[in-house]
């Protein structure tokens, strides 16, 4: 009997509202149906600090280039895939400033899309829980 794989995975992710409008990424997993929308960012490389990860994966995933970021929260979570790894992720949040850049969507990644939301809008989304707690705190 195989032993199912547990791993923990350290995340940097970024609130970026600039014209009152928030920058959100959706899914590029075709199961979720409605697509399932989040934060920019993702994993921390190894030996990378949780802000050059960030910067790093806002231009990856949006094509928008930032600064200024500053830690606002952090959570964690374990759960399972559907492949049964249990992973336990742990997410360091920042609120982050426009530096520059068009939105410009990512190809082959996690992401399928980058977009512009106002609050409102954003809330009804197929948001992913801590991305929608996030913006609660963040966005009132």
């Amino acid at each position: 009997m195989r032993k199912r794989r547990e791993y923990s995975s350290a995340r940097a992710y970024g609130v970026l509202v600039h014209n009152e409008e928030v920058l959100l990424v959706q899914s590029s997993n075709p199961r979720y149906n409605p697509p399932l929308w989040w934060l920019p960012g993702g994993g921390i490389d190894f030996g990378e600090t949780p802000t050059d990860a960030l910067i790093r994966e806002f231009d990856e995933e949006t094509g928008i280039a930032v600064h200024k970021p500053v830690l606002v929260h952090a959570d964690a979570d374990v759960r399972t895939r559907p492949n049964g790894e249990r992973v336990h992720t742990v997410r360091i949040i920042y609120t982050c400033e426009y530096a520059a850049g068009d939105i410009r969507h990512e190809a082959d990644g996690t992401t399928a899309r980058a977009q512009w939301f106002s609050k409102e809008d954003a809330m009804r989304l197929n948001l992913a829980e801590y991305a929608r707690d996030v913006l609660e705190m963040v966005m009132n």
